[in-house]
């Protein structure tokens, strides 16, 4: 399917600075309709009829041709129907804003990195998650240690005390977001949380239009292990926080035990660049909600040794004129 516009016949996309479609052609505001392909090959355009390459997990891209944002319903429909979503709320021009302002001090940084025309080259994606909600409970048994040291005289005293801790906690976790994507890096996709949830809606296709999209990889049990482990990280750091104030405690014993368990399919929007440079790949990934920002400049050894040698070079006209007036001043 792909979004055409009633009035000019151009391709609606979502716009997140406006938070509605609207056509990029003649301006008008929705204004789109939803236009099914004719036929049954996926990798046909259904405005220009060209060939597009669809990857094998590929549910939203642009044609190469007329470009065209088209979404494949065979890939978010069915057992790929994400039920809930957070549409894109920075736009293109504002991402390259905040990595300009990011990176605009890294003096050493090729000269083009940040250049409209190798900014502009940004894609936003359409990441699928997996949301995991667990209701657990959590215990903890152990022995706590607290000393207390005061002066009397010329005498020094200690006292130790020892305590029993029993902690017995039932802790609901809702929606413990693990990517469902092999092309994007799991350590990245956890760097580049959190997100606002308060902003999840009903999927719907349209918010797909100008954007890219995959449908999930993996299923949500060849992930969850990843979700578990998120979850019981947090259970530990909560039942930790419940008996601080001794000096030292030793657990006896501690347990995460899951009663009950939900999963749910969702998109989270991404910005993804990839600056090349000298061979070599750098990967930028901006959280397409609240705008972090994931990467590291490349470093320029010219542009390092220029610095360098222009520094040199006035340090040293520098000392010649100093020798120079305190010859005058001799």
């Amino acid at each position: 399917m792909f979004f055409q516009c009633k009035n000019c016949g151009g391709n609606v996309v979502y716009s997140p600075e406006r938070k509605r479609m609207y056509c990029p052609f003649c301006e008008s505001e929705e204004s789109g309709e939803r236009t099914e392909r004719s036929g049954g090959s996926l990798t046909v355009c259904p405005n220009c009829g060209g060939e597009v390459a669809v990857q094998e997990h590929t549910s939203a891209t642009q044609c190469p041709y007329c470009d065209s944002y088209l979404i494949f319903n065979e890939r978010v429909e069915g057992k790929y129907a994400p039920r809930k979503m957070v549409p894109f709320q920075m736009g293109k021009e504002t991402c390259k804003q905040s990595i300009r302002e990011k990176f605009r001090k890294c003096l050493f940084a090729p000269t083009d990195f940040l250049s409209e025309v190798r900014l502009n080259s940004m894609q936003g994606y359409y990441v699928p998650y997996w949301f995991y909600d667990y209701d657990t409970d959590c215990r903890f048994q152990g022995e706590g240690t607290r000393i207390r040291v005061w002066r009397s005289g010329n005498k020094e005293y200690t006292e130790t005390s020892v305590y029993a801790i029993n902690r017995d906690m039932k802790i609901r976790f809702e929606k413990i977001p693990v990517d469902a994507s092999e092309q994007m890096p799991d350590d990245v996709m956890d760097l580049i949380a959190p997100f606002h949830y308060d902003q999840l809606t009903d999927f719907r296709p349209e918010f797909m239009s100008g954007f890219y999209g995959e449908k999930y990889n993996m299923t949500a049990d060849l992930v969850e292990t990843r979700a578990r482990a998120l979850m019981k990280s947090d259970a530990e750091k909560l039942l930790r926080e419940s008996y601080a104030g001794y000096n030292a405690v030793k657990t006896v014993r501690q347990d995460v035990l899951v009663k009950d368990s939900r999963t749910m399919y969702g998109l989270l929007p991404v910005w993804k660049y990839i600056y090349r440079y000298r061979d070599q790949e750098y990967p930028f990934y901006v959280n397409g909600q609240t705008g972090k920002i994931v990467g590291t400049a490349p470093f320029s050894r010219g542009k390092f040794v220029l610095y360098v040698g222009t520094l040199w070079g006035c340090m040293t006209a520098v000392l010649a004129l100093l020798q120079v007036l305190l010859g005058l001043i001799g």
